[in-house]
């Protein structure tokens, strides 16, 4: 299999658009999100692309803006102020980086610098191959390889969340398979976040990469087991407001195909409000019910009673004592007596909650232990999407 980190990424966040991107080759146009992320990159690598004789902090301008013309078009804007406040933020941002980030001061290998990785899985003896892009390659000194991934987006993950980040330990293995001497050097990672101006960087180890390999071949076995099978099951987020596939993603469908003219769809419609109705009595209940419980608490103790009447019937209260033990202590009585592990309860959340830190043939063995039981529930949520 050819898989990028970018697959990767968009089979952990849902599945099913997995499928529709690199299994069913469905194409959808671009988010404005994503033309604005790729007009910058393109504008970045004009800025670094000539020597000696870079451009002019102008001619960078005016290469952004013949850009912008050219895929103006094929954007759907809100309005004609949406289309221009994303223009400006795309000049403004290449004014600030060219003011710190003159071109003849860096010295840059690469850019746009495509790899091929091949990756062995030792498990089922299939070759598989990384690919991917890297937005700029520098060599900042002769003991330094620098990777750099321009994010034009506006939230500015954690230093601790870069230090792990799949796609920046994807990239080392990409660099030092493309230049093996970068291997004998000391490789720094670097996120730069344009609309901040921040760098954060980070460093992998040979036991980090090797943890990376691990997890992209995990990854890759999962999704041919879905291949197999079919089975891509959607998974719902916010991120679905940028997605291209929501008019055919069986989440959101019944919002694009609803219409009077369809089959019994004035009769699924009053069946949702009424469900709605029902949920809404359900809950305005719960919490009555609860009032009067504390009612009915505060009474008994004050006139010192067990049980109120009426017409109805009666209400009683009950005393139950439930011990709580201090299980430290607990274990230490009964650890040596070989008591302890016949009362532990076998937890399935905390078992999943321990599989990532396991060893890899450990987690191949939970998982051939696990049976996998599909059950559907029904959740409501009083969010009017227009």
């Amino acid at each position: 299999m050819r898989i990028s980190y970018s697959a990767i990424d968009t089979y952990k966040t849902c599945p099913l658009k997995y499928k529709f991107q690199e299994i069913d080759k469905i194409k959808v146009p671009k988010s404005k999100e994503a033309v604005f992320g790729t007009i910058l990159h393109n504008s970045l690598k004009f800025l670094f692309s000539r020597d000696p004789l870079y451009p002019t902090l102008d001619e960078v301008l005016n290469f952004f803006q013949n850009l912008w013309a050219n895929y103006k078009g094929k954007v759907v804007w809100s309005d004609e102020q949406d289309e221009k406040i994303y223009c400006e933020e795309g000049l403004k941002i290449l004014k600030k980086f060219y003011a710190g980030h003159q071109p003849w001061n860096f010295n840059v290998l690469d850019l746009e610098s495509r790899f091929e990785t091949p990756l062995a899985d030792l498990k089922t003896g299939v070759f598989h191959t990384l690919v991917g892009i890297i937005d700029r390659i520098d060599k900042p000194d002769d003991e330094t390889y620098e990777i750099i991934d321009y994010k034009t987006g506006r939230r500015l993950p954690t230093q601790e969340k870069v230090n792990h980040n799949l796609q920046l330990s994807i990239y080392h293995l990409g660099l030092v398979n493309s230049w093996p001497e970068a291997a004998r050097k000391k490789i720094r990672l670097t996120f730069h976040f344009l609309k901040h101006g921040e760098k954060i960087s980070t460093q992998r180890s040979a036991d980090d990469l090797e943890k990376t390999k691990t997890n992209v071949l995990e990854t890759i076995r999962e999704i041919q087991e879905k291949e197999s099978t079919g089975d891509f099951p959607p998974l719902p987020s916010a991120l679905c407001d940028w997605c291209g596939y929501k008019p055919i993603c069986p989440v959101w469908k019944h919002l694009y195909k609803k219409t009077e003219a369809e089959p019994d769809e004035a009769k699924i419609q009053e069946a949702i409000k009424e469900y709605f109705g029902l949920k809404e009595k359900i809950q305005e209940n719960t919490v009555r019910s609860k009032e009067l419980q504390t009612v009915f608490f505060d009474y008994m103790r004050q006139k010192n009673m067990a049980r109120l009447f009426c017409d109805e019937g009666y209400v009683s209260k009950t005393t139950k004592i439930a011990a709580k033990y201090d299980l430290e202590k607990v274990k230490s009585v009964l650890e040596p007596l070989g008591h302890w592990s016949g009362i532990l309860k076998a937890d399935e959340k905390k078992i999943s909650d321990i599989l990532p830190a396991l060893p890899a043939d450990v987690r191949e063995q939970i998982k051939a232990a696990t049976v996998l039981k599909t059950s559907e529930i029904l959740t409501i949520s009083r969010k009017k999407i227009s």
